[in-house]
């Protein structure tokens, strides 16, 4: 099945015309990212250049992918905007709401009933507005779109932090909240801050235990969490171009741990094959047409230094497997130097679980060179230590697996299956025992490892590697195993030691599938019902936020100050939370229920500055609201990191939270936050942070003579009568102050349709 063609055509026939443009107007060669963002601008080219990390530009992608939890309140939004069909292709993927209990074909069954409502609400929205559907079982989201529509000098964006996975195939592929999909969707312009650009150079080729995973593990160490913010990250060089497409995804696809705004690689022969072999020969043919544009050009590759606003060089005929973690991603140890980290550190050495599969790791690559480890365990008479699953990343891949023999490989020794779909990568994981909150280490080839992510138990340690280095480890059941120098006792008491992977790059005998889990929309959906009960616990329509009424917010009540990590999980938890993805009253009652208050060291206890008793946040943010006061939250560095949910915005919005005033934040969350109309500012001076105390009433002054570029003032009355005031740093142009005047953007696009 071959989808947007015609699109495709169009897009390569303007995309040289565009590309030479924009090199006459920077007067040099261009990267890759410059070729595809100045090629998909709104409107003519500007006089001058665009200024990376600092000019707002208005963008024109091509489509738009949206994910089960988020897609609901994405079409929620969408169906009040009065439009009656998307403007650009775009597709909705039942692979979040799938709980991982006791394998795939009784955890899929059990989705179908318990998630009917939801699943009936999508696929009837979709039908109505012509959006792609995919069912429960069809696969992950990310998998299915680089198997199905990405392609290479293309732009898209998804309602998932992992959509920059698109990037393995040559496409600016971005993560988004709602809000913005929402903007392609109607056909407005999307707005982005034009990205600084980071140059990875690979050279050499990669051999033995090492594989793409390692090079993002590795990437992840180097920059951290938020190194990557507000910047795409181009790879490049002969090392590039000896990865497969697949393995592109992978390290694209963790980028989204580095905060990278994206990721991408120049199209080449491997993503060629990837696209004959997925069915898209015609796209293939097009691309190798129009070659040279769809790569950096061959000056920036010879001095990437005077192009790139930073370089970081890799060997990879030098890299070693990494593993990261715990509890974050950019925690990065070599495979020869982790047992002394476990030992060092005290984590715990048993191997309870191994996990591989996922968006990140499940292609027929990962999958037959993990095969080929686990094959080894029964020819060489070893006992698996560990549990095992297998999370295939589409049916298309599963139905192959099975083809080949795979899956009775894992099956063999002890793996189970699960459905394809996020299941433990997510939360989605009724793990046996973790109400215990026992210590235990996981390990998975997923691409996060916060605390409590997986299973909801805060002392599971959990590290990340590649499918390979995972299956090693499960089956000697221990952290402290290097499959590259140890060897293991088998069943017979003679000491052995596992060969290097193997594993195929495209199946040899392509690949297969019965039904890919595709239903086309109606041609016309004017005749399509949707219909949401209103006494629905899952589902409820959106009321419009009430506009802002001119003035200086003042007496706001400080809700929380947050200490440290308060990523998008702590602020809107997943896992059991899922179900309530389109109730946003419903789902608010996990608001910020995860983050540590800086003031008592705990999670969910804040105080009351009516009762001045500590109770839950979401407790505690009713009561100002409901007496009629607005709030403010204060967070630490990089606020808002991890999944581009937007649930974290909105549900502070609907609990009344006027203001989240951070040290910084991770970039789609602060975007998330300026649509849903909540004012998101950054201290000037992180020291001021320390200023506030727990029972401080707040203004923010300022904002009645607002100006792009202009501080505004915060002055914190505090308990004792005193007070004081500081500078902070807002980031609005003119455009995000008239969805913050307007109360959201939605409010003001449907002010525009009016």
């Amino acid at each position: 099945m071959l989808f947007d063609l015609n699109l495709i055509k169009l897009v390569y026939a303007n995309l040289p015309e565009k590309v030479d443009a924009a090199r006459a107007l920077l007067g040099r060669p261009l990267t890759l990212t410059e070729k595809i963002l100045y090629a998909h601008i709104d409107g003519e080219l500007p006089r001058m250049p665009f200024e990376r990390g600092n000019s707002y530009v208005d963008f024109n992608p091509d489509r738009v992918a949206m994910q089960d939890a988020t897609a609901q309140m994405a079409l929620l939004q969408f169906m009040s905007a009065g439009k009656s069909k998307v403007a650009v292709p775009s597709t909705v993927h039942c692979d979040h709401l799938i709980l991982a209990k006791d394998g795939a074909t009784a955890d899929l069954k059990e989705a179908e009933i318990t998630n009917k409502e939801v699943y009936d609400f999508l696929a009837s929205v979709s039908n109505k507005y012509g959006i792609g559907f995919w069912k429960p079982g069809a696969g992950i989201i990310h998998q299915i779109v680089l198997e199905n529509y990405a392609f290479p000098g293309g732009m898209m964006v998804g309602t998932d932090s992992h959509t920059v996975n698109a990037g393995g195939l040559g496409m600016v592929a971005i993560g988004v909240g709602g809000a913005d999909a929402v903007d392609v969707m109607v056909g407005m312009p999307w707005e982005l801050k034009f990205p600084k650009l980071i140059g990875v150079k690979l050279t050499g080729k990669m051999s033995g235990w090492t594989s793409a995973k390692d090079v993002i593990l590795k990437i992840a160490g180097i920059l951290t969490v938020s190194g990557g913010t507000d910047a795409i990250v181009e790879y490049f060089g002969e090392g590039a171009d000896s990865i497969s497409a697949t393995g592109k995804g992978t390290i694209c696809n963790m980028g989204a741990e580095i905060g990278a705004t994206t990721s991408i690689f120049g199209y080449d022969d491997n993503m060629a094959r990837y696209l004959v072999a997925t069915g898209r020969s015609q796209v293939a043919s097009l691309a190798n047409g129009i070659k040279d544009y769809l790569r950096t050009d061959p000056e920036v590759v010879a001095n990437p230094e005077k192009y790139f606003d930073k370089i970081i060089e890799i060997n990879l005929s030098e890299l070693e497997p990494y593993i990261n973690g715990p509890f974050t991603p950019d925690k990065a140890w070599s495979i020869s130097e982790f047992a002394k980290a476990v030992e060092e550190n005290d984590y715990p050495e048993k191997l309870d679980v191994g996990l591989i599969g996922s968006c990140t790791n499940s292609s027929y690559e990962d999958i037959t060179r993990a095969a080929s480890v686990a094959k080894q365990a029964e020819a060489k008479y070893i006992r698996v230590k560990s549990e095992f699953t297998i999370t295939p990343g589409s049916e298309m891949i599963r139905y192959t697996m099975q083809r080949d023999g795979l899956i009775d490989v894992f099956s063999n020794i002890g793996g189970v299956v699960l459905a394809n779909a996020c299941g433990p990568c997510i939360g989605q994981w009724a793990r046996h025992g973790a109400e215990k909150g026992e210590r235990n280490s996981i390990i998975t080839s997923f691409n996060r490892n916060f605390a409590k992510r997986n299973d909801g138990n805060p002392n599971t340690f959990a590290f990340v590697a590649s499918p390979e280095i995972v299956t090693a480890l499960t089956i000697a059941g221990s952290l402290k195993f290097n499959p590259l120098t140890d060897t293991l006792k088998n069943a017979n008491g003679e000491e052995v030691k596992l060969d290097e992977p193997a594993g195929f790059e495209l199946p040899i005998n392509g690949f297969d599938v019965a039904d890919n889990g595709y239903q086309a929309p109606a041609e016309d959906g004017s005749n399509v019902a949707v219909s949401i009960d209103p006494a629905s616990k899952r589902l409820q329509e959106l009321k419009p936020f009430p506009a802002w009424n001119g003035k200086n917010l003042k007496g706001l009540k400080l809700l929380i100050k947050v200490k440290g990590k308060c990523t998008t999980d702590h602020i809107s938890m997943a896992g059991p939370w899922l179900k309530y993805r389109g109730h946003l009253e419903n789902i608010s009652q996990n608001m910020l229920i995860g983050a540590t208050n800086f003031f008592n060291g705990h999670t969910n206890s804040v105080k009351n500055q009516f009762s001045h008793k500590y109770m839950p946040v979401p407790d505690a943010a009713k009561t100002y609201r409901d007496a009629g006061f607005l709030s403010i939250v204060v967070g630490d560095e990089n606020y808002g990191e991890g999944s581009s949910r937007e649930h974290a915005a909105m549900e502070p919005r609907f609990m009344g939270v006027a203001v989240i005033l951070a040290k910084s934040f991770a970039r789609i969350h602060q975007t998330n936050l300026k649509k849903q109309g909540v004012l998101a500012l950054t201290f000037a001076y992180k020291s001021d942070y320390d200023r506030i105390h727990e029972d401080d009433v707040i203004d923010i002054l300022g904002l009645e003579s607002f100006e792009v570029g202009k501080n505004l003032t915060v002055l914190l009355h505090h308990a004792d009568g005193s007070t004081e005031s500081f500078e902070a740093v807002q980031t609005y142009n003119d455009n995000q102050f008239e969805w913050f005047k307007a109360g959201s953007a939605l409010n003001l696009i449907r002010q525009n349709q009016k």
